[in-house]
């Protein structure tokens, strides 16, 4: 999966992009962690219960210039990438996913791209 300056994971109806504002110190203060290659990683656990470490994890990298981005939600080994909107089965992973990027989005680090 190639960088964009808008992404969404698989299956959802929402995109988002980076925040006007989004500087590099605003990613580590969110939880972004610096990768060897320069770039922001954030990854999550969509379980209802954090130690859990059988679920799905949301992955979000950000590119080391801030300007575009890259999602998707994976299994927990984090090798390959799962739709959590294709079935009501998951419904709790998908809340705990818009609460995740809510939270972002309120603290300024991206923004919902109206369709």
């Amino acid at each position: 999966m190639a960088f964009a300056e808008q992404a969404t994971v698989e299956g959802c109806p929402v995109t988002y992009k980076l925040g006007e504002n989004t500087k590099k110190y605003t990613l580590r203060d969110n939880g972004f962690m610096e990768t060897n290659s320069g770039n922001f990683q954030l990854i999550r656990p969509l379980d209802a219960t954090p130690q859990s470490k059988q679920g799905f994890k949301l992955k979000i990298t950000v590119s080391q210039d801030v300007s575009q981005l890259k999602m998707s939600v994976t299994t927990a080994n984090g090798m390959k990438a799962m739709n959590i909107f294709k079935s009501d089965n998951h419904k709790m992973n998908q809340e705990k996913f818009y609460f995740l990027m809510d939270g972002m989005i309120d603290r300024g680090c991206f923004e919902k791209v109206e369709a």
